[in-house]
Formats: structure tokens, sequence, C-alpha cells
């Protein structure tokens, strides 16, 4: 019997249909089909609906990956007998365990539970999802790009959870993916991160042990080092910058002071040497002349002969005198140009440390200068103004300096200060910036923080002094001080806001002394 064509065998199954008055669906017409044509049609691989549940996999552990890539091998080869050997290997995996349902209701209405009567499949809120879709891509954007793999799980993150209905029993599998990936490149961060210090430590430190006859150099470089300590924060990054910028304009200076130093003494040193030269010359040819004469004398008979002998012994001595003059003059005002040099030196000197006063940190205490003060004050007024948060100022002003300065001396007023720096640095928030403002006035900059609070860190500051005593052969002293407290209003400067908690700093003078008043 001849082979039916597939044509004919498809007329015949639709006459079937509609004598059998069935619906003509690809089901019903696959099952007459098989039926007339005495063969089974095999099933079409369902590549799309698998590759969908490849994205979702586990793929943590490294037995998962290993299957993970099986999976996508079976898929992409269309290999049921591959597929069905990974799905027995994560079944033995403990894969194949349901995942818990998070039981999240949409807003306004009544959460929906996923139970085996009904079948409900709860879905994730629409506001929810683009919450945590925002909060994917911000995450994404602040790691390296060398992690594919994580960028790619973001991604896909990202576009699942911006769909419809985004199911959440998927979203728990792809956010575990998601997850335990992040934590390796978070790990990867932090490491970077700790070997960038390390190796600014050591760049820092190399400064230091270079710079041991430069005092403020050396202690620049010491603060380089502290800032670069654990935990580092952009207020710390940008101190480091601030200072590293002092010390490279100093570096900077030194070293062209430190050329032209070479150049002089190359330059005195050639010119001595020089005229040594000449003086050796013309020693040794009056030496050799004076010996050629006590020769032509010792063979005279007559005074006649011997007279033009003296004649030349004459001319060559007054010679001799001559160049010894002109040399004597000439190391003479080699003498008072060198010193000259030296007067100028000093005077590069003086002018380099005036330089080093203007900039941005103090010398005696370390805190910010009023220049330092600027920056900082303009950098946090725009971070304020950006984030919408407060900020207060606060001037303090050491009582009763002038009696410790009259009784004690004025090295033990520039200790005190140092003391009182050292103690607000240790009792305040990384965050906060110390300035000295002129004498014994300080300015504090108090980041994030609302009037009542900047008055509270001001008076636990006041307690802390008075548990710290200052001491000085071995004498305890007190050291308090009066300070005035602004917070800066969206219309102000930092100007008026200093000017105010100046106010604020004299009525508490004026209340007695040791306390914070609001401005």
């Amino acid at each position: 019997m001849a082979e039916r064509l597939p044509s004919d065998i498809a007329r015949e199954t639709l006459k079937q249909l509609a004598l059998r008055r069935l619906a003509p669906t690809p089901d019903n017409f696959r099952t007459l089909y098989d039926e007339i044509s005495g063969n089974t049609t095999p099933s079409p691989f369902p590549e799309g609906p698998l590759r969908q549940i490849l994205r979702v996999i586990p793929g943590q552990t490294h037995a998962q990956k290993r299957l993970l890539d099986q999976f996508e091998a079976a898929v992409s080869q269309r290999d049921w007998s591959s597929l069905q050997s990974v799905l027995v290997g994560y079944a033995k995996l403990g894969a194949g365990t349901p995942v818990s349902s998070l039981d999240v209701p949409e807003s306004g209405t009544a959460p929906v539970v996923a139970t085996p009567s009904t079948g409900a499949q709860l879905v994730v809120p629409q506001e929810l999802a683009e919450q945590m879709a925002r909060l994917v891509e911000h995450t994404l954007h602040g790691l390296s790009s060398d992690d594919a793999r994580v960028h790619l799980l973001g991604e896909q993150l990202v576009q699942f959870l911006r769909q419809p209905a985004p199911p959440a029993s998927t979203l728990q599998l792809m956010l575990a993916n998601f997850s335990f990936r992040l934590s390796f490149a978070a790990e990867d961060q932090a490491a970077i991160r700790s070997m960038l210090l390390d190796l600014l430590h050591m760049v820092f430190a190399n400064i230091a042990s270079l710079s041991l006859d430069d005092r403020w150099l050396h202690g620049q470089a010491e603060a380089l080092m502290a800032a670069t300590e654990q935990p580092l924060t952009l207020r710390r990054l940008d101190d480091v910058q601030r200072r590293l910028k002092d010390v490279i304009f100093k570096q900077t200076e030194a070293k062209g002071r430190m050329v032209e130093a070479q150049e002089q003494m190359k330059e005195m040193l050639a010119t001595f040497i020089e005229r040594l030269s000449a003086m050796t010359q013309a020693s040794s040819g009056y030496h050799d002349k004076m010996e050629q004469y006590a020769g032509q004398i010792a063979r005279a008979s007559t005074l006649e002969e011997i007279t033009p002998v003296l004649k030349e012994v004459m001319g060559a001595t007054r010679a001799m005198a001559i160049d010894s003059r002109v040399v004597h003059d000439e190391l003479t005002d080699l003498r008072e140009r060198t010193a000259l040099k030296q007067t100028e030196m000093a005077r590069l000197q003086e002018e380099l440390d005036k330089a080093s006063a203007q900039a941005r940190h103090d010398p005696l205490t370390g805190s910010l200068n009023r220049k330092g003060l600027d920056e900082v004050i303009e950098r946090e007024i725009a971070r304020a103004k950006r984030t919408d948060t407060p900020l207060c100022l606060a001037l303090l002003d050491v009582d009763n300096f002038k009696q410790i300065n009259d009784r004690l001396g004025h090295d033990t007023g520039d200790a005190a200060l140092v003391h009182l720096a050292t103690v607000v640095r240790e009792v305040l928030r990384p965050q906060d910036m110390l300035a000295r403002y002129g004498g014994e006035e300080f300015v504090v900059v108090l980041p994030d923080t609302a009037l009542p609070q900047g008055v509270e860190a001001m008076q636990r500051l006041q307690r802390e002094l008075t548990t710290r005593f200052f001491l000085r052969n071995n004498e305890k002293i007190l050291i308090t001080f009066s300070a005035g407290v602004a917070q800066l209003s969206a219309s102000e400067t930092a100007t008026e806001a200093i000017r105010r908690a100046d106010q604020g700093m004299y009525l508490a003078k004026r209340s007695g002394k040791n306390r914070v008043m609001a401005a």
C-alpha cells in the first residue's frame, strides 16, 4: 500500500474533526492526525520556557554552577535525556524544595495567599517592585565593571521587577542569586579600598621619613597618615586632599630652595678653585724666577752685574704683591656675596614660613585655619542645601585665657590650646570639623545637626573638659570655654551665621562663662 501524503492525511483529519464535532484546536488536530497516520508526532521542544527557568535556577554553590552549565547545554542541544539528568541532580542537592511565598499584599487590597486548594500565586506590588528595581540600579552604578556576572544578574532582576505582576517566588530565587554574587563584589571592593589605603599610608610614611629636618612638613605627613585610617569617609578624603595640597606646596618650595642653594654653592666653589689655581700658578712662577735670580747673583762678580738683577727681583716682587692684592680683593668680594646669599636664603625661609602659615591648617593645634574653614563651610553649605539637612556653626572662646598666659607663660597657653583641640577632636563626631578662628577662639562646624543638638554637643564637650584636666608642671589647670551656636538658615551666609554665634558667645561670657548660648 502506497504511503499516504501528509496533505492527504491533513485533509482527512479536517473531515474527521467536522464529523466528530470536535473543536479545531492544535491538540485535537494532532491527536486525529496521529490516529489517521498511525504515527506519533513528537512534541515541540519548549526552549523558550526552559530558558526562562534557566534564568532563575540557583547557581550559588560549585555543584549548582556545574549543573547550571549542564542545564544550559542540554537546552541548547534540545537533549531531553541530559535535561532529565540535570533535574535529577538538582533534586539530589535539595534544590527541588518548594520556596516559601512572601506574604506581601498590594496597597489597598487584601493579601493573596498561595494555598494548594486555590492555586493562587503571590505577586509583588508594583510600587515595591519599582523601588527594588531602583535600589538594584543604584547598587550596580557603584560596582566595578570587572564582574560581568553580577551586572548581568542585576540587569535581569531590574527587567523582571518592571514586568507586570512579577511573581514573588521567582523574585526570591533571582534575588538570592543576585545577593550571593553581590557579596563577592562587595568583598572585592572592600579589599581594593583597604589596599589603596595601605598604599597611601606607605607614601605618607615615606614623606615623613624624608622630612625629619622640617617639623611642619613632618607633622603634616603624620596628620595624613592619621587621616587615612579606617573608616574612610568622603569628609576624610576631603581632609586628605587638602592636607596633601599643603604638603605638595611645601615640598615644591623646599625643592626650589634646594636647587637654588646648590647652584649658588657650585658657583662659589668654582670661583674659589679658580682663584686658588691662579694663586698657585703665580706663586710657582714667582718661586722659579727667584731661584733664577739667585743663580745670577751667585755668578755675578761686580756690582754692575748685580744691579739689573735686583731691578728684576723688585719688579717681580711688586707684580706678585699686586696679584696677591687682586686675589685678596676678589676673595673678599666672594665672601661678601656669600653673606648676601645667606641673608637672602634666610629671607626666603621666612617667606616660606609665612606661606606655610597661610596653608589650610593651623601649625600649633593641627586644626583648620581661616582658609581651611572657608573651604569646609562652603562645601558643607552646598551639601546641606543639596540634601536638605540642618547645619550648625559654634564659636567658642577659652575662658580666662589671658590669665593663663600671664601667670604661666605663653608656652603654657599654647599647650592649653593644643589640649583643647585634642579633646574636641576626640569627643565630637568624625564629620565635625574644628578650626582655629583666631587667638583662643575656635569654630566648630556641625553637619546634619539642628540647633538643639548643636547646643547639646557643645555642653557635652564642656562636661568632658571638666573631667580632663590640663596638667602643667604638676599643676592641674581646668580649661573652660563659652560658646554660641547658630543654625544656618536657607538665605544666610556663613559670615552672618558666625556673627550670630559670636553674639551668643558674648552673651555666654556675660552670663558667667562656661556656658553655651543658642543664637
